[in-house]
């Protein structure tokens, strides 16, 4: 599985002009799910997504994790990012999980962190979403497993 996540101050997504998900201080995570994934994918990034430490302590040093500092976890599906780009001008989905496969693993994704951490929201697989945020740094990385 891939995260591409964001340190924000906020993040809100919306469907049909209608939020469906928003948090405060926290991270944002965009989560493509590759077809030889499994639950034991989702349940590693679950971990990493909450014990990344990339929230600044009081000497300014990224040390501190979403539960350190109390933050919000919004998981949003985006299958575009199991993408292959190595080459021509048009991205290949081959590498890309089955939506129901998809949709299956990014919603165990989604149970493990709620398990773990109090602050958890998510967009809606499949729908066409709006994603609004201030990215806090900017601070963004690409973790994957």
């Amino acid at each position: 599985m891939i995260a591409l996540i964001q340190r924000v101050r906020y993040a809100r997504v919306h469907v049909e002009g209608q939020l469906v998900a928003e948090i405060g201080i926290g991270l944002l995570a965009f989560v493509g799910v590759r077809k030889d994934d499994a639950e034991r994918h989702a349940e590693r990034l679950s971990r990493r997504l909450l014990g990344y430490r990339v929230f600044p302590d009081g000497e300014g040093k990224m040390n501190l994790n979403l539960g350190d500092v109390g933050g919000g976890l919004l998981l949003v599906p985006q299958f575009t990012l199991a993408a292959d780009t190595r080459k021509g001008a048009r991205p290949s989905f081959s590498s890309a999980a089955p939506p129901e496969r998809g949709r299956r693993l990014f919603e165990f994704l989604l149970q493990q962190a709620a398990a773990q951490h109090p602050t958890v929201a998510s967009g809606v697989f499949g729908a066409d979403m709006q994603v609004e945020l201030l990215n806090d740094g900017p601070v963004t990385f690409w973790l994957e497993t």
